[in-house]
């Protein structure tokens, strides 16, 4: 497996890129399931066309958005696998987390 693949696999570059504010208002923007513009997710922002660029290239890298040239202009898509990867990932945790704690009460029950 190569080290892309790797990172691909692991929900890590998903929760860094979600580690900021201003990345996880872009997702809920995209979370409508349309194709949208750099200009429409940078209307009501208080940043530059280049600034949202940079947190969607961020976003991209990660697997969480798509870029789709549309003639000139760049479009953005919410790509749902790597997302969802992440929500399996912390459901596992959580579960092994409940398995801990009932472990734990039933030790003290004893």
């Amino acid at each position: 497996m190569s080290p892309a693949s790797a990172r691909r696999k692991s929900p890590a570059p998903v929760f860094a890129a979600l580690g900021d504010e201003t990345r996880l208002e872009l997702v809920s923007r995209l979370g409508d399931g349309r194709q949208h513009s750099i200009t429409e997710l940078t209307e009501g922002l208080d940043l530059t066309r280049q600034a949202v660029t940079k947190h969607l290239q961020v976003l991209k890298d990660a697997g969480i958005v798509n870029r789709k040239r549309v003639g000139r202009e760049s479009r953005f898509v919410i790509q749902s696998g790597s997302v969802s990867h992440a929500r399996d990932y912390l459901a596992r945790v959580s579960d092994q987390w409940d398995q801990a704690i009932e472990r734990l009460k039933a030790m003290l029950g004893e």
